[in-house]
């Protein structure tokens, strides 16, 4: 674990930012390339990426000031280790699919299929994102005795968000990102299989997380609020989760199945 790759002089560069930086020029990379063959202009594409990763940072750390309020109300160096903090990824995912909505609104792009194609990307760089976690000791587990246990030693992570140290903990942030990446070969892996219509991947999606992050979130030991005896996370998955499956069906009912497309975005022949 290494909080921090390097320091120079009064500036310090620290993994966690690192990694997610990756992790959203990963998930714009991959939406771009899908954007491509879905018909969708690029450059539309990229403003869009720009304005939900901006979204994102901010709806992170606004659910994360929400949810541990009392904590970064203690003091102005508190409230300051909010930039070090990793956020609430479902405050970076709700008011990123509003902004998302909005712009798709403005520029009169296919809704659902704009949606579709940011899915996957959304599960790539919350991988990456998650690795950035680990390195910085932030979302870390419950004490566990299994054989898989992670044991955090740095002083560093422990004054940035509090990780216990010296104490065997479950790996929640490899949990999560081994689920993304579960979740990202089964959204492109089925994409192509059984009747495809708008709104298919993006619903998968938000099903198969809200089901994923329920679960791990039972193995999580950090503050993260709590709504009627269950964590935010697992509060907002219980109403995610019946949401996708309602959506789903509808968007089967009510969109024709769209055409198999060539790698230029072209329908191809029946």
């Amino acid at each position: 674990m290494y909080p921090e790759l390097f320091s120079i002089g009064p500036v310090t560069i620290y993994s966690y930012g690192v990694l997610l930086a990756a992790s959203y020029l990963l998930g714009l990379w991959l939406a771009m390339r899908r954007a491509k063959r879905w018909g969708l202009d690029p450059n539309r594409v990229l403003d869009l990426g720009i304005y939900i990763i901006i979204a994102a940072l901010v709806g992170a750390k606004l659910l994360l000031l929400i949810v541990d309020f009392e904590q970064f109300s203690r003091s102005t160096a508190d409230l300051l280790s909010l930039a070090r903090s990793g956020g609430v990824f479902y405050g970076g995912l709700i008011l990123a699919v509003v902004v998302g909505f909005w712009y798709v609104w403005k520029h009169r792009l296919p809704f659902w299929t704009t949606c579709d194609v940011f899915a996957p990307g959304i599960a790539l760089g919350h991988v990456t994102g998650r690795l950035g976690c680990m390195a910085a000791g932030c979302c870390y587990g419950r004490p566990t005795d299994v054989p898989w246990a992670v044991i955090f030693t740095n002083p560093l992570a422990a004054a940035n968000v509090g990780t216990p140290l010296g104490i065997p903990l479950h790996p929640t942030q490899l949990y999560e990102a081994g689920a993304e990446l579960l979740i990202l070969v089964l959204l492109l892996a089925t994409e192509r299989r059984g009747r495809r219509f708008a709104g298919r991947t993006f619903w998968a999606y938000m099903f198969l997380y809200a089901v994923s992050r329920f679960i791990v979130e039972i193995y999580r030991g950090d503050p993260r609020g709590e709504v009627l005896g269950f964590s935010t996370s697992q509060f907002i998955s219980l109403i995610l989760a019946p949401l996708s499956v309602v959506m789903l069906i509808w968007l089967s009912r009510q969109s024709p199945e769209m055409p198999e497309q060539n790698e230029r975005g072209r329908p191809l022949a029946a």
